[in-house]
């Protein structure tokens, strides 16, 4: 049994960072909402508890039975989960005369305790709290101090409970990692054995023993994500497993038929199949961005369908569901707000008849990059950008023809390979070409012209969660404007977009 680390989410937007870095330490771990508390057994070592925009004075505040857990599993409270531990346990939380947040240096640690092992005085930590805690109940005793939050971290006397007012997961806080480090391998006992060859190991053992001789159907999309699912399935269950690669006239150009090459050599059962004319047509008359989302996966459900029919007695749908997109649709208080559909989170419809299976639900972005490169995947479906499900339908603005596809397709396919020509295709987490819903003046010869502008739009990230925009060198924005406009008929003007995530999207739509 793998054992793990659960994460209580309080609804911090550091808590799938806290994951990751509990992650990096190739350590397990699970994000819980805090009133989705799972039943434990021998594979939990720990519970760390996240941060929260509440505060723990509020009467809604989200709360813990923390009494119910402290003496028989370490926990570590972060920031607001520190606080917590404090406030219902004879501590007392006041409002910060002023707001706390930045960088700060721990002036004092207690000298030989566990948690701090080879953290030195004056180590930078990083604070976000608008509360802080004014004094601590029996038996707790302070372990570490700023010159301005005296409990800057504690520790209850005879148990491994312990709070840290500061976050250890970001990269201000210098020793955060060694922190979180001496916290799980030496408090919890944790083994750092989760690596992508285990993880490759046991899923497809636990894939074998769930699926039999069962067959599977799965959607390919040329990604990271659909790509490493079918490579684990087909390691699981051979020639079971059927692939199917639609072409939604959505895609890149040339795209079609250089994926469906590239999974003829990684030995993948794989049917193309166009759809092309099924999608312009769902899609025509639509601007409103979820409209054309709905639309798109209603076509792509119904063309999936009839080629799942093919196959006799299929009783399992593959997907690449990643775990952020697990995450997104639980949170602290419900569902989250829809910021727009996931093309595959949800559920299938009624008629479909078929159960999931989701071999890649437990990892984030890199680490399905990681286990890929473990199997052994072509590095260039590994390093490929991530491309929405809806392909370029959200990166037309406004009504999608068959007109714009191709010329989005063209400025896009110069814009691309321009990057790749220029090394730093890989330095870019994602880029894409938007086309606008405007027209300009333009003058080209001696002629006056009235036509297209497209953005282009690159992002650095690590898994899409935060994104900035990549400063990329103006003569090679330069070069790729030109090329664009004196080789795509209908483009006139070309801009670059400089918001980052948030408060933009990276896609437009």
């Amino acid at each position: 049994m793998q054992e793990k680390i659960l994460i209580l989410d309080f609804g911090s937007q550091f808590t799938q960072l806290i994951a990751r870095r509990v992650r990096e330490l190739n350590i397990y771990c699970e994000i819980h909402p805090f009133n989705h508390f799972p039943e434990l057994d021998s594979s939990v070592k720990g519970i760390v508890l996240s941060g929260s925009p509440y505060s723990v004075r509020q009467e809604d505040a989200p709360l813990f039975d923390f009494a119910k857990y402290h003496k028989t599993l370490p926990i570590l409270g972060v920031c607001y989960g520190a606080q917590n531990i404090a406030h219902f346990n004879g501590g007392e939380v006041m409002k910060s005369s002023s707001r706390e947040y930045g960088r700060a240096n721990l002036q004092y640690i207690e000298k030989g305790n566990p948690l701090f092992k080879n953290v030195p005085s004056g180590s930078q930590v990083w604070m976000s709290h608008a509360d802080t805690i004014v004094s601590l109940g029996k038996d707790f005793e302070i372990i570490a101090s700023t010159d301005t939050v005296k409990v800057a971290a504690f520790h209850i006397k005879d148990t491994q409970t312990f709070g840290i007012q500061f976050h250890p997961e970001v990269t201000h806080s210098i020793d955060g990692k060694q922190l979180l480090e001496n916290f799980l391998v030496d408090i919890c006992g944790c083994v750092q054995d989760w690596t992508p060859d285990s993880f490759i190991e046991t899923t497809v053992a636990g894939l074998k023993e769930k699926l039999g001789g069962d067959k599977v159907v799965l959607g390919l999309s040329g990604g990271v994500d659909s790509s490493v699912a079918a490579v684990l399935l087909h390691h699981a269950i051979g020639k079971n497993l059927y692939c199917i690669f639609v072409d939604n006239g959505l895609l890149r150009k040339d795209e079609f038929e250089s994926v469906l090459d590239s999974y003829k050599h990684m030995g993948l059962n794989v049917k193309g199949v166009d759809a092309k004319q099924r999608f312009y047509d769902a899609l025509a008359g639509l601007t409103d961005p979820e409209k054309k989302r709905k639309a798109i996966g209603r076509v792509f459900i119904e063309v999936f369908d009839d080629e799942a029919h093919q196959v006799q007695d299929v009783k399992w749908l593959g997907q690449g569901t990643i775990y952020p997109d697990v995450i997104e649709s639980v949170s602290v208080k419900g569902p989250s707000a829809t910021i727009k559909s996931h093309h595959n989170v949800g559920g299938l419809p009624d008629f479909m008849k078929l159960k999931v299976v989701e071999p890649l639900n437990t990892l984030f972005k890199d680490e399905v990059r990681k286990v890929g490169k473990a199997l052994g995947i072509d590095p260039n479906i590994l390093g490929r950008h991530p491309f929405p499900g809806p392909g370029l339908a959200i990166r037309i603005l406004g009504e999608v023809t068959p007109q714009k596809v191709a010329i989005l397709q063209e400025a896009d396919a110069i814009y691309i390979n321009n990057l790749r020509s220029a090394g730093v295709y890989d330095k870019v987490w994602q880029a894409g070409t938007i086309f606008l819903p405007v027209q300009s003046v333009g003058v080209m010869g001696d002629e006056r012209t009235y036509e297209n502008v497209v953005c282009l739009r690159a992002v650095e990230s690590l898994d899409g969660m935060t994104a900035d925009w990549c400063h990329l060198p103006y003569d090679l924005l330069a070069k790729i404007s030109n090329e664009i406009i004196n080789n795509v008929k209908g483009i006139n003007r070309v801009v670059y977009d400089i918001s980052s995530k948030p408060p933009a999207t990276i896609e437009w739509e």
